[in-house]
């Protein structure tokens, strides 16, 4: 069983639609996938998200098609904000979504699990994202944006996920600022990392293929 932990650089990048598009492709090599969205914030009525991601996966992971979008979270929260701030009551309890992950992982090849925000989005006060992803030993996928000043989010996430020591991958969705991208932020890319970096719409079948 294998864990691909989903992350961004910062909220609104690109994690479900990373996540979405990754369900699919692994489901087209013939291995169960699953999902899990730990933690959601900003619920009124439903997860969003995870309701997005259960409906994704009960097309190809038949062992998902009676759940609610609910099974699939450890908690949800009605304030959009890190968990630690949305969880006003202090319900958060770290092994409570241990569990969560552990009871999806069961009905499938590779869990993906969604995080929320960034790396260091606090779940409790000395608890974050990066911890959880750790502590799983899961393979990080690291989703950055295009947009101008993303060099600088990408570097400090890089250095976050090697200080660990975690397995990590990273891609660019390309979205936001795409004709200025290749003029004000590939050039650095190119010549920092030699080439060795992909965009999310495009070098997704390459990255399943080495996990």
């Amino acid at each position: 069983m294998k864990f691909l932990f989903v992350t961004a650089t910062n909220t609104n990048i690109g994690k479900t639609f990373a996540s979405l598009k990754l369900i699919e492709n692994i489901a087209k090599h013939k291995i169960e996938v699953g999902v899990c969205k730990p933690i959601e914030t900003g619920v009124i009525y439903e997860p969003i998200d995870a309701k997005k991601l259960l409906e994704q996966v009960q097309i190809y992971n038949k062992k998902f098609k009676s759940m609610r979008p609910k099974d699939i979270t450890a908690y949800t929260f009605e304030l959009p904000s890190a968990p630690f701030c949305a969880d006003i009551k202090r319900e958060i309890k770290i092994d409570k979504i241990k569990d969560k992950i552990r009871e999806l992982s069961k009905l499938s090849d590779i869990l993906i699990i969604e995080g929320a925000g960034g790396l260091f989005v606090p779940i409790t006060k000395n608890y974050m994202m990066i911890d959880l992803a750790q502590e799983l030993n899961a393979k990080v996928l690291l989703v950055t944006p295009s947009k101008l000043g993303c060099i600088n989010d990408t570097l400090l996430s890089i250095e976050a996920l090697k200080n660990r020591n975690i397995d990590f991958d990273w891609c660019i969705n390309l979205y936001e600022d795409r004709e200025e991208f290749r003029k004000v932020t590939q050039p650095f890319y190119d010549s920092y990392f030699n080439e060795k970096w992909w965009f999310l719409d495009s070098g997704l079948e390459n990255f399943i293929e080495k996990i």
